[in-house]
Formats: C-alpha cells, sequence, structure tokens
C-alpha cells in the first residue's frame, strides 16, 4: 500500500463509518498518513483533552497509541478482526497544548499476533510518550 492510500483501502469506508460517534471520533483524531509498516495520527489538544492539573491526560496519549497502532494490526491483517492483547506506555513529557502527532511502525507480524511501537510528539519533536503493543489477530 503507498503511503496515503489509506482512502482507497478496501475496507476503508466500512473503518469510517464504524468510528463515528466513538471516543476515537469524539477525541478528534485524524488520520494524517498510512503505510503498510506505519500509520501518523494526529490531534489537536483541546481543554476537554486535559486532567485537572492542566496537562493532557494519560488515557488520552494511551486512547491516540492504542488506536494508531490498531490501526496499523487493521492494515496488516484486514481480512480478520484484531484486538489489543498488551500496551505498555511511557510517559515522557507534559503537553497542554498544540498539535500531537503520533507515529505507529509495525515491529512484528505473525499469524496469530503484530507487535507495534509508537511515539508521541508535538510538532516540535518533543517525545510526550511512547510505548508498544500486542494484537491477537481473531
Amino acid at each position: 500500500m503507498e503511503t496515503n492510500s489509506f482512502k482507497m483501502h478496501p475496507k476503508w469506508e466500512q473503518w469510517n463509518e464504524a468510528a463515528k460517534g466513538t471516543f476515537w471520533d469524539v477525541l478528534g483524531c485524524t488520520i494524517e498518513s498510512v503505510s503498510d509498516r506505519q500509520v501518523v495520527v494526529s490531534l489537536e489538544i483541546q481543554p476537554l483533552h486535559l486532567n485537572l492539573i492542566g496537562i493532557l491526560h494519560g488515557g488520552v496519549h494511551a486512547t491516540i497509541i492504542d488506536s494508531a497502532m490498531g490501526l496499523l494490526a487493521m492494515i496488516a491483517k484486514p481480512e480478520a478482526s484484531v484486538v489489543t492483547t498488551n500496551l505498555n506506555l511511557n510517559y515522557v513529557t507534559k503537553a497542554s497544548q498544540g498539535r500531537l502527532l503520533v507515529t505507529a511502525e509495525l515491529v512484528h507480524l505473525s499469524h496469530k499476533s503484530i507487535t507495534a511501537q509508537a511515539f508521541a510528539r508535538l510538532e516540535d519533536g518533543t517525545l510526550c510518550a511512547f510505548g508498544t503493543g500486542t494484537f491477537r489477530v481473531l
């Protein structure tokens, strides 16, 4: 699959329709680019994304990192359903405004599992969080 060809993916319309009204949609995440081995998604940080001390909530980091890696897993195995079985996160520095870019990369692919890693950075390159995820192919 060529970069940015996600709208031509056979399941794109189905996935796009399924995302409407979900947590992904409510958060305001956007798919920036897609290839066979990498997905980039973004989020404009809004007040609703912040925790009580005014920084991006860890659950927002977890959601967008998991979702970016999950989309990559879905692209890697479009004929199957995939679910997260393990998610490890490291929070590095705070963010409270701006645009967060999450880059997910494929680490390992087998018949029944997929492993990915993802990095959440502000537009200036500041690393905010990173993680790994394992996905079971159903």
